[in-house]
């Protein structure tokens, strides 16, 4: 009776999927209920679309819009207008440092783990728009009755091909395993009709506002772009140069990769290892 055992493995996984999947739906339609009359700020946005790292996308991308900060294409930001219009962007500032000028891939992690977002999640977690901190979000109850999904199958097909002999015939014990099955195959076909797409950040509420400020940006044509960047990411940034600095990611050796880059054949020198900055 080996595949009995296998098959309360599979039903043990799929109910603990399934019914963590159901209570992040209520906790979702119970903060749903306080979301009500918001409307979104361009961070707000940025936040609820990509975390954190969006918001400090955003700021970045408006700064050099701005021309108050430089994004040069080889992955560097250095500050023209030191002076911050708002919390967001003088926290972006003081994560460049006292140098005016530092690599793009470390401002990004600093100023999203800056108290300025935090706060700004907090907001939107008292709102009902984001899902609270340590909370199991919808998309990763999702991912977790995927995962059930694919373990009963894999169960199933142990018991199946097992050597050992059983008094039940072979297509009797598929249809055992067919119904745990069954039971995450219609949570997530449930899941997709009434909750999709799937947010890390966003509850229901604060997707909706979002699919409405995606299809009515309002204001000016700059706002629609910096709308466009905070729902889509840097995909949505037109500049190949602009683009092209936030493709740059912290390298294994430390900083000086380009320097030694610089100082092989070919090479251009100095000039090639960060943008000149303007005093």
């Amino acid at each position: 009776m080996f595949w009995v055992l296998l098959l309360l493995l599979a039903w043990a996984a799929a109910g603990t999927a399934c019914t963590r999947l159901c209570l992040a739906a209520v906790h979702a339609a119970a903060a749903d209920a306080d979301a009500r009359g918001h409307d979104l700020t361009l961070y707000e946005a940025a936040f609820l679309s990509g975390g954190p790292r969006r918001v400090a996308d955003l700021t970045l991308v408006s700064m050099a819009r701005q021309r108050r900060l430089l994004l040069a294409h080889t992955g560097w930001a250095t500050v023209v207008d030191p002076r911050g219009r708002d919390e967001m962007e003088r926290t972006v500032i003081g994560a460049i440092g006292p140098g005016g000028q530092s690599r793009i891939a470390p401002v990004r992690a600093d100023a999203a783990s800056a108290d300025a977002v935090r706060s700004l999640a907090d907001r939107l977690v008292d709102a009902g728009l984001a899902v609270p901190d340590g909370t199991r979000s919808i998309a990763a109850a999702v991912r977790q009755v995927q995962l059930a999904a694919g373990g009963v199958v894999a169960l199933g097909a142990i018991a199946l091909l097992a050597p050992a002999p059983s008094a039940m015939p072979r297509h009797l014990v598929a249809l055992w395993f067919a119904l745990p099955l069954a039971l995450t195959v219609s949570c997530l076909a449930i899941a997709r009709m009434e909750v999709h797409p799937y947010s890390r950040w966003a509850s229901p509420a604060g997707q909706r506002l979002l699919s409405a400020l995606s299809r009515h940006p309002g204001g000016t044509d700059e706002r629609t772009y910096l709308t466009s960047v905070a729902v889509r990411g840097i995909s949505a940034v037109g500049e190949p140069d602009l683009r092209a600095a936030f493709a740059h990611r912290e390298q294994p050796h430390g900083p000086y990769r380009e320097d030694r880059r610089a100082e092989q054949p070919g090479g251009d020198g100095e000039e090639h290892r960060r943008p000149y900055r303007h005093d």
